[in-house]
């Protein structure tokens, strides 16, 4: 009997975060709002996320805004986001640090294989590393796990990847 199985991650897509940050770069550059005033989108570090800035916090929700419609005009999770640091305001500019999330913490992890073990008992979930592997010897059973976890409202974003 053949066993069937994929990977559950969180992960963002470097190159779908490269292109929202050129996309608001141009909006902001082009906003008759922001004109003479400090907005601005940068990266963090090695592209591990967003560094906005602004003249108050009224302005650093319009970028996030900005940054929001542009994660979902190419189909990707706004949870990637990271809000949990609050803005910094200093010398007339605040500025806040976004980074990405990336990577099943252990915690979530077990939520989510609690979450199997009692929906589906047929497939079997197992956490190794910053993933998790599901398999099962029937194709609808792995099929019914994605379901749930899609109907499932997490707080961080999750892909399926590697099905076999």
């Amino acid at each position: 009997m053949a066993n069937f199985s994929f990977d559950i991650v969180s992960d963002y897509d470097k190159a779908e975060m490269n292109n929202v940050f050129l996309q608001t770069e141009r909006e902001i550059t082009t906003r008759y709002d922001f004109k003479g005033t400090p907005a601005a989108i940068e990266w963090i570090g090695d592209k591990i996320g967003f560094k906005l800035t602004g003249q108050g916090q009224w302005q650093l929700d319009a970028v996030l805004d900005i940054v929001r419609k542009k994660l979902a005009s190419r189909d990707q999770s706004s949870k990637v986001l990271d809000l949990s640091k609050a803005p910094a305001e200093a010398n007339l500019k605040s500025t806040w640090d976004i980074p990405f999330k990336n990577g099943l913490k252990q915690d979530d992890a077990k939520v989510i294989t609690k979450l199997l073990r009692d929906a589906t008992p047929k497939a079997k979930a197992q956490i190794q590393g910053d993933e998790i592997r599901v398999t099962s010897s029937s194709k609808d059973e792995l099929q019914k796990v994605i379901q749930l976890l899609k109907s499932t409202d997490f707080d961080f974003p999750l892909q399926f990847i590697n099905f076999r």
